[in-house]
């Protein structure tokens, strides 16, 4: 990024950037809050992912800090550290051993998720079905929901339950311990989360959700519980922590190295599919490789002051976006709009109740929740259904680096079934031509001349699936100064989820940008899926759908030219 580049777009940089780091203060702090170590770690986590992995990532408009998704694992990681070094001291504070995991496990996070993009990692992200992915956010977003049952209630007392399990079967103690004003506080500030946009989506609702509820509750003297003292100025490094780690603790290096592993991943996952919604946005194309690389030095430095790690933010590069910002700029604006917090408004959240950042967390466990998925449950195919449920269901009650792993081998051997059983179908007929003629594409010369320029035309070859469904999607990027795509279908014999959402989304797309989308040679089993989540009729008219690309060619030429008059 030059300086000519900086100087072009800096007005809607700062404005992106001021924008995306006032989003996200309350999530920094609602995410620190929910751990261990404290709100701060929340804000240190966002100024050193903002500020750093906007400046090495690849991602123009990315806006990177603590999500959901990583916080969730972060709890856990934080606990079981407790656990494995033996529990809290007397005084109810870390012990040192515990703490030099805990930063242990966060830097390598950092350090291989920026070996990913060293090794060029960032490409195979796009083979992760999209059953395992929404099961996995689901769960994701139940978790963090769960997780506010206690504070919603205003219980904070030591018995609280940590485990999913726990909350579920000791909902009665919140109850019976409810503090009636948080509870109403929680609700306001869910209220006016919601309600707010409707007036004006100037002002983040989340932020005013906190001011007003917050002043309200300190101006009327509520008993309720807070946040407490937040530390003011920069964060210290944590070397001298780091370096007390046990290296020679073979359970402390295992534990490093698997919870590692899995914030890597998961924040590769995370960054990179904010990084597609970033470039839909702004019609540009992300380094995945290199952000990686950004991300992962982020983390790095977030570790090593004691920050949570984090990765790109999908709501804050929304906002960034469409608030102006352009280049990386903007993301170290919004970094250093969480240094001025720190360095002299932090002493404020001491007075912010627990019960209104549990209100804001619920908001974003339930937009975290892929309702879209759930919703076509009963209309994808059988196998991608089972899988999202299963890994869903692992999520939330049992172990996220097992629901991830356990399902991608479903995915896949559900997959190399399906394929075996469409070998066996073939088998049954007297010719493979019969089942599905071997098309040449040289019927192409149908299409009439004078309407060439105004068509492009995409074939697809295969089953469209998790592994080529990434591809498709690049038919957006692809098409230019034309008025119709036509997809060729005919060698096209099925579409699993992944494919099926990615389809919709390019189709989608297209049709925005008032470019007519056509479909020659759909076979049976692709139409279905499309008439399940109506693709047919409700994108795609049967008008638009044609049996062979003779056919197409025919409507082109008599229906292209009015279009390419008007």
């Amino acid at each position: 990024m030059n300086f000519q580049e900086i100087f072009k777009h800096w007005r809607g940089d700062t404005f992106g950037g001021i924008t995306a780091g006032i989003v996200a203060l309350p999530l920094a702090l609602a995410f620190g809050a929910q751990t261990e170590l404290g709100a701060e770690a929340g804000l240190y986590g966002a100024f050193a992912l903002a500020t750093f992995a906007a400046m090495f990532g690849g991602t123009n408009t990315q806006i990177s800090g603590p999500t959901g998704p990583m916080t969730v694992v972060s709890i856990s990681v934080i606990l079981s550290a407790i656990a494995l070094a033996g529990g809290k001291l007397p005084d109810g504070s870390i012990p040192e051993a515990a703490m030099s995991l805990i930063i242990a496990t966060f830097v390598m996070a950092g350090v291989i998720e920026f070996l990913f993009g060293v090794f060029g990692l960032g490409k195979y992200i796009k083979y992760m079905p999209y059953p395992v992915v929404s099961g996995f956010m689901s769960g994701i977003g139940f978790i963090i929901i769960f997780l506010q049952v206690f504070p919603f209630f205003g219980y904070t007392g030591e018995d609280a339950p940590k485990s999913i399990i726990g909350i579920v079967t000791g909902i009665g103690l919140a109850i019976e311990n409810m503090n009636l004003m948080a509870v109403v506080l929680a609700l306001i500030t869910i209220g006016i989360i919601y309600l707010f946009p409707r007036l004006t989506k100037a002002v983040p609702s989340t932020l005013v959700a906190l001011i007003l509820v917050s002043l309200g509750a300190f101006l009327m003297k509520l008993d309720v519980p807070l946040i407490g003292d937040i530390p003011s100025g920069l964060p210290s490094l944590q070397i001298g922590t780091l370096l007390g780690f046990d290296i020679t603790n073979g359970s402390y290096i295992a534990f490093v190295l698997e919870y590692g592993f899995v914030l890597a991943g998961l924040g590769a996952i995370d960054s990179l599919l904010t990084s597609v919604v970033a470039d839909n946005l702004t019609k540009t194309k992300h380094h995945s490789n290199r952000e990686l690389r950004g991300q992962g030095i982020g983390n790095i430095i977030s570790g090593l002051i004691g920050g949570l790690p984090g990765a790109g933010a999908t709501m804050r590069t929304v906002v960034n976006a469409n608030s102006g910002g352009v280049t990386r700029l903007s993301g170290v604006i919004s970094g250093l709009v969480l240094l001025v917090v720190l360095l002299g408004l932090s002493s404020l959240a001491y007075y912010i109740p627990l019960p209104v950042l549990a209100g804001i967390l619920i908001t974003v466990g339930i937009g975290i929740i892929d309702y879209k998925g759930l919703s076509h449950l009963r209309k994808i195919p059988v196998a991608d259904g089972v899988v999202m449920i299963v890994v869903l269901l692992m999520t939330v009650f049992w172990d996220l680096l097992w629901a991830v792993g356990i399902g991608m081998v479903m995915a896949s051997v559900l997959f190399m079934k399906k394929m075996g059983d469409l070998a066996e179908e073939n088998s049954k007929v007297a010719s493979l031509e019969e089942l599905a003629p071997e098309i040449p594409w040289e019927d192409e010369g149908s299409l009439p001349a004078a309407v060439q320029k105004e068509v492009f035309i995409k074939h697809l070859e295969g089953p469209l699936f998790f592994g080529s469904s990434n591809y498709f999607k690049g038919l957006v990027n692809q098409v230019k100064d034309v008025r119709f795509v036509v997809i060729r279908m005919e060698k096209v014999p099925y579409i699993d989820q992944s494919g099926l959402y990615a389809f919709e989304d390019s189709a989608l797309s297209l049709e925005t940008r008032g470019i007519q989308v056509l479909l020659s040679g759909l076979q049976v089993q692709a139409r279905d899926q499309l008439e399940r989540i109506n693709m047919i009729p409700g994108l795609i008219s049967e008008e638009h759908i044609f049996e062979n690309f003779d056919a197409c060619a025919a409507w082109l030429g008599e229906h292209a030219p009015a279009a390419m008059a008007s």
